[in-house]
This record gives structure tokens, sequence and C-alpha cells, in this order.
């Protein structure tokens, strides 16, 4: 037998399945050589055929392939038989031919089942897919008191059929993909066909092309090489848990990518104004989901701010606290050996470590830890005269804003940019704060998404879509999708309801005449 130098899957696409059974088996025990999952079974198809079957042993059902084997072992000979048997003999739906080692050996460490019937040069890809994985589960990160329950799992093909059961049409397109040298990760781009902008689609599905690395396992890596600006701390790409997510922004004219191994899909062009918007404002009523827009609003401006903010007044501008609040400050730090910005830090590196460490501890002790050692670390911080009470107020409600935010890698970036804000504070007071939130603005304002300028719709701005921006209009003032998505189609309802509903102001249930007749009314 030929021998055949590789380095990656890839390299196989000129090597050819071997017309003998003798140099498929030799050839698939070499590159699987102290591979213990590897398992090739040779039998025979009556009468006196020979073949082999191969596949990666926790990948595949193994009943399945038992049936299988039974069907063919009692199949009669004769001409092409490789074609008889995907078109009459297997029971099994999904089945292809694979003229390569690449197209093979991809689908079977994916978890198909290789077929290779002796004196045939083409082999056959059965679906016989079993891998253990995660149930469904309401996913944690993106939990909700109004809405769907389900999340994704780390299997491709479960969670397309998740985002299937929500948008039933077939202009839900799934083009397949595969990154990776070593990994060779499967994955999905999806988006709807005539809404989502085909330029969109293509740009895409270029940058993922161009990525050439060993091996994906997470969302992560793909993130990073696709996103627009590199050196920006602020997500310029949506990733979530949420079925409904996924299919809502679908419906934008947004772009899905479904990678296989991780619950997180990515959801592409994204803006900086859905850093504040939760899938649960669609599901409540819009007064209250507007009212939790504001209060998010402001709480992110408390999160970014607030330590800066403290930092400059005690230091450079007492004069602006009332007299009394003043006094009660000045006596609070009277004891204090450190400057304002000493203490903010100190606070603010402590209560990111609790943060941190509440994470990675086990659940049952991990939300204790981060909330009592907060309380524990911040109340004898005071006691020994290491930081002064008002500091550890200003502290936590930095801390309890930034949870606010319904955006973790939001949250995120906010939680970097207060450090500097915080220096800038302590160097130049308010003109410090004011020169880095300009700063800031700049930078959002020369970001962009896939083409989208980040700061939409409020730069430029798109009076149209305020309505789902600073409110929540309810969802029959929402006929159309936002102008500032590149989209094939704008209306996304008909208006005859809607016109309906603010003239009337709503459905009359006072004009259904009731018939049925009360005890003691006369006949």
């Amino acid at each position: 037998m030929e021998k055949h130098d590789y380095r990656f899957i890839q390299d196989l696409k000129s090597v050819s399945v071997f017309p003998t059974l003798e140099e498929n088996k030799d050839y698939l025990n070499k590159l699987f050589a102290d591979c213990s999952d590897f398992v090739l079974r040779e039998f025979l198809i009556e009468p006196d055929i020979r073949a082999i079957l191969f596949n990666i042993d926790g990948l595949v059902n193994g009943g399945q392939v038992n049936d299988m084997m039974q069907a063919l072992m009692i199949l009669e000979g004769g001409e092409h038989l490789t074609d008889r048997i995907l078109s009459a003999t297997l029971p099994v739906s999904q089945t292809k031919k694979a003229d390569n080692y690449a197209d093979l050996l991809l689908a079977v460490l994916s978890g198909d089942t290789g077929l290779i019937v002796g004196g045939s040069t083409q082999a056959i890809v059965i679906g016989l897919r079993g891998a253990e994985k995660r149930s469904i589960a309401e996913p944690e990160t993106e939990s909700v008191i109004r809405g769907p329950r389900e999340g994704f799992v780390e299997s491709l093909r479960t969670n397309t059929s998740m985002i299937r059961r929500k948008l039933k049409t077939p202009r839900l397109k799934m083009k397949p993909m595969t990154i990776g040298r070593e990994s060779n990760t499967n994955i999905v781009v999806t988006y709807l066909d005539s809404i989502a902008d085909p330029q969109v689609v293509q740009e895409v599905v270029k940058r993922l092309e161009k990525i050439d690395i060993d091996a994906v396992l997470e969302s992560g890596y793909i993130e990073e090489f696709i996103q627009d600006s590199a050196w920006s701390p602020f997500p310029q790409i949506q990733y979530t848990e949420r079925p409904d997510m996924v299919a809502a922004a679908l419906l934008q004219g947004r772009v899905g990518i479904v990678i296989d191994g991780t619950p997180f899909v990515l959801l592409v062009p994204f803006v900086f104004m859905e850093i504040m918007q939760a899938s649960e404002d669609y599901y409540e009523r819009f007064q209250i989901a507007t009212l939790l827009r504001w209060l998010r609003y402001l709480f992110f401006g408390l999160s970014l701010l607030t330590p800066g903010l403290y930092v400059a007044i005690s230091t450079f501008h007492q004069d602006l606290l009332p007299t009394q609040l003043l006094l009660s400050v000045a006596a609070a730090r009277e004891s204090i050996p450190f400057p304002a910005v000493v203490e903010a830090l100190i606070m603010e590196i402590t209560f990111e470590a609790l943060r941190e460490a509440g994470i990675r501890l086990p659940k049952t002790i991990g939300s204790a830890v981060s909330i009592l050692g907060a309380l524990v670390v911040g109340q004898a911080a005071v006691e020994a005269g290491i930081v002064s009470a008002p500091v550890v107020i200003v502290v936590s409600i930095t801390g309890i804003a930034s949870f606010t935010i319904p955006r973790f890698n939001g949250a995120i970036a906010v939680r970097m940019l207060r450090f500097p804000i915080i220096f800038a504070a302590a160097v130049f007071g308010m003109y410090g704060i004011l020169i880095a939130v300009m700063l800031i603005m700049g930078h959002l304002a020369s970001l962009r998404s896939f083409g989208v300028p980040y700061l939409s719709p409020i730069g430029p701005l798109s009076s149209r879509d305020m309505k789902d921006i600073a409110i929540r209009s309810p969802w029959w003032a929402m006929e159309t999708r936002p102008a500032f998505m590149p989209v094939m189609d704008e209306q996304r309802m008909g208006g005859d309801l809607s016109q309906e509903i603010l003239q009337d102001g709503g459905q009359k249930g006072k004009t259904i005449e009731h018939h049925r007749k009360r005890e003691g009314d006369e006949q």
C-alpha cells in the first residue's frame, strides 16, 4: 500500500478509498493506532462479500449499529451493491457517499459510522449518532420570571432544532461550516432568507472562512477572530443561551453562529443599546419594561461613575456636598491614613476578588462567600481604620448597580473602565471624569459591528427606532423592524389591528352583549 503523509484531516482530500478491503483496513488501523475508542468490525454480506464497519465508541448509538449490521448480513450480493445498500437496505434515513478519506473521517469523528464494501471505491457514511449530552434546562446566566425555560446545550443539532421549533419556515437557512485543523468543529451560520441582508451574511461567512487555527473549543475563540475592533473593551458580538433570543434576533435581520460543543450562540450585528435590553422586556407589559430600562440606564451610569465621583468630590470639590454631609464624610475619614483614591482602589479590588471567588467556588458556598465576605471585610476594614464607611457604601452601590446590566459582557466593560475613571478623578477631579467620559463616547462612536454604527439608533439618530430604546413601545406600535439594521424586508406586521387599537384605545370588551339572565329576572 502506498504511504500517505498527512498533518490534518483536510490533507486527506487526495486520499481516495482504496479498491481492496485489506488496503482500507490497514490504512484505518494505521491512522487510528493507539486509539482505544476506535472500533473496526469486519463481517460478511451474504453470500460471501466482505465489508468493514468502523466508528468511534461513545459517539454512536450501539443498538442502531447492531440493527444495521443485521440488515446488511442478510442482503444478497450482486452488482452495484453499494447503490442497493443506500437505496433499499439500510434502515437509516441519513446516509451519503464518500470517495475520499477527508470526508469519510470527518463524518466518523463527528459521530457517524463508516461502511466500506469489498471491491467498491466508495464508502457509505451512516448517521447513527448517539453521544451523551446534557439535557435541556433553563440557562443560569439568563434566567427570567416570564418566558421560555429552555436553553441551548452542547449539541449542535439539538440547538439548531430548538431554533427551528421557534421559526417554522423554510426561509430559516442553516449553512454548515467546519473550523479547526485538529478539532474540526462543526459550525452553522443561520439567518432568515429575504430578511437578512445578503452582504452581512456573506461577510460573516467570509470572516469565518479566514479562521485558520488548530482548534475551536468555545464561541469565544470565534468572537475574538471576527469582531471589528480587537482592542475595544466593549462587546461587538452578542452571545446568548436562549433560543427565543436567537429567534428574535433573526427576525430583526441579524445572523446567528451556532458552534458545536458550546451552549452559547453568537449574534451579529450588535449595538451598544442592546446591552441594556433583556428578553423579558418583551414578555411583560410595556409600562414596566420601560421603567426597568430607565432604571438600567441610571444604574449603568452609577456603576461606571460613582467611585470616580467619590474620589473627585472628596479630593477636589468638597464644596459640592451639603454642609452636614461634608462634615459626616470628613469625620468618617479623619482617622484614615490613605487618600480617597487609595481607599476606593482597596475596596474595588477587594470587591472584585470576592465576586470572582463567589463564581469559582462551589455553588453551595459561593453565594455565602461573596455576600458575607463583602460585609465582614467591609465592616472589619472600617473598624480597623483602613477605609471609611462612605467608601464602603459607594463601592456597594457600584457593585449592586453593575448587576442590573442584563448583558454580562457589557458589565465586564464597565468594571474595567471604572478604574481608569478613578485615576482620572484622582488627578484632575471632575474635569478628569468629563475627559474620560468624552473619550469613551468618542470611542463608542467610532466602533462598527459588521458595518452597523455601534451607537445606533442614537448616533446616527433614528427617531423611528427610539420606540424600542428610550422606551419599550407596545407590540402593536412596532410595525417595522429597526431601521439601523440592514434588512431586506422592513415590515414585520400588518397595520389594521394597530390602527384599531390606537383609535379605540384597545379592544372594547364592553361592546360584547351577554344574554345570560340572572336569577329572579322576569321571563
